[in-house]
């Protein structure tokens, strides 16, 4: 199959993975904790197993391992400043406390970084069809999450069924569009290893900051730290047979 369709066949799966969170976060709730829990592991993994060993060794001949892992903390922090920015944290300071402008600010940047998913997978196949894997299962899992937290931003922030379900559906289109793009963008080797450290710091602040705190925000128990532990093992082995 050709990569291009490829991509976007995955950036499909991406906006079902979306929707099925975004439901599931209507319909079900006492187990959702679990599911973070997973993904949490999942994202934190890809990074460890798969982003941050590519990007060094892909950049060897280029870049020192300092500069890529330099990139790697630039990238955690970046998203740690702009998620501060656009209060993407916001619904987690209470369930009365409603703020319609930060349930869509919220949802808003949510959208923005499922879009970011999907360039993410588009440059991961540019590096090699190995990484293109293993990124496409994290973001895969993490956009599941991504549908679970952006009805939620919306709801505990005020906002209705249907304006939950009218965010949920622009979430989901966001890795398409992103992964659209990507597909016009071609990277050589060197650079592509700099966007891999970046996007590495990216899902480390994402599963470590975000995924890992909200599962065990309301349920710290002992299976959603195995959940955790689960996910993170699932990707080592996914590396490992893509690899």
């Amino acid at each position: 199959m050709p990569t291009g369709i490829l991509v976007m066949a995955i950036a499909c799966a991406a906006f079902a993975a979306t929707m099925v969170g975004g439901i599931l976060a209507i319909s079900l709730r006492d187990r959702l904790h679990l599911v973070l829990g997973f993904s949490a592991g999942a994202v934190i993994g890809v990074a460890f197993f798969d982003l941050m060993p590519e990007a060094l060794e892909s950049g060897a001949g280029a870049w020192g391992s300092r500069t890529i892992m330099l990139l790697c903390a630039a990238g955690f922090f970046l998203y740690t400043l702009l998620d501060r920015a656009i209060v993407l944290h916001t619904a987690g300071e209470g369930e009365h406390c409603h703020h319609p402008t930060r349930g869509w600010m919220g949802a808003g940047s949510l959208s923005a970084h499922s879009f970011l998913d999907g360039f993410a997978i588009g440059i991961a196949f540019q590096a090699s069809r190995a990484v293109g894997t293993v990124v496409a299962i994290a973001v895969l899992v993490h956009d599941f999450s991504d549908g679970l937290n952006t009805v939620n931003v919306v709801v505990r922030n005020g906002g209705d069924r249907r304006t939950a379900l009218r965010w949920l559906l622009m979430d989901a289109a966001a890795p398409v569009v992103g992964a659209g793009v990507s597909l016009f963008v071609v990277l050589p080797a060197h650079a592509i290893a700099l966007i891999l450290a970046l996007f590495s710091g990216f899902f480390l602040y994402i599963g470590a900051s975000d995924l890992l705190p909200e599962s065990h925000h309301a349920h710290p128990k002992f299976f959603t730290t195995i959940a955790t532990i689960c996910g993170a093992a699932t990707l080592l082995f996914a590396t490992q047979v893509a690899g």
